[in-house]
């Protein structure tokens, strides 16, 4: 096949222990999924149905890599979570199935411009700018549910310079991965390749360029990124 002008490089995401990469297809994003995140942002943590935002698959950045400072911004925010990767599609999946369409799990970091997400709030505008900006997805090495099984305690945490900034248990989550996976796939056909980022605890907060960030979830890889 030809194309008129070249074509991308697709997105991919690294897999522990082999040199097969796991190809992305769309990244979906929960929003306020732990209480206290919900409550530091200034809304109520009532368990309503999850809501989903984007980012471009090619958001993606490998864990180690620098993150640049991102324009039209002087409030970028940190937000520690764990990532799904679906590894078997479907629409309308039912609940006692929702675990058999992950392959595996990683840990994420959703960027935030946090200064464009409130003005777009105010005014009742989409968050696309505040959250799916170039190089806004850091994440680590997929595990394969096979391997660690699925997760649904464990502590995550972040660190900016070695100062905790962020420490719960994924217990905390209002909406579980099964659940996630069950609502999602009654908006969307989800199919193999597509990464969910699952929701971020309480203590997010700014960093700014040559902050060192660190991050993790028992279980998975350390997730490590410089702000240049």
């Amino acid at each position: 096949m030809s194309y008129v002008i070249p074509a991308p490089v697709p997105a991919t995401v690294e897999v522990a222990g082999g040199t097969a990469r796991f190809p992305v297809h769309r990244i979906y994003c929960v929003g306020r999924n732990y209480a206290a995140h919900a409550r530091e942002m200034g809304m109520d943590p009532e368990r309503e149905p999850p809501f989903f935002f984007s980012k471009p698959a090619d958001a993606i950045v490998a864990n180690g890599a620098a993150v640049p400072y991102p324009p039209r911004t002087g409030n970028l925010h940190h937000e520690i979570e764990l990532v799904v990767a679906i590894g078997a599609g479907g629409r309308d999946i039912p609940l006692a199935n929702a675990l058999a369409h992950v392959f595996g799990y990683a840990v994420g970091n959703d960027l935030t411009r946090r200064d464009l997400q409130f003005a777009a709030r105010e005014k009742g505008q989409p968050w696309d700018v505040s959250k799916g900006f170039d190089h806004s997805a850091p994440i680590t090495a997929i595990r394969r549910a096979s391997e660690v099984g699925h997760l649904e305690r464990g502590r995550i945490w972040l660190e900016v310079n070695g100062e905790r900034r962020q420490q719960a248990d994924l217990a905390e989550m209002i909406w579980n991965v099964p659940e996630i996976i069950v609502e999602l796939s009654t908006l969307f056909e989800l199919v193999p390749g597509d990464l969910i980022f699952t929701g971020t605890p309480a203590g997010v907060g700014p960093v700014q360029r040559g902050d060192s960030l660190v991050g993790g979830i028992d279980g998975l890889e350390t997730l490590r990124t410089t702000v240049v």
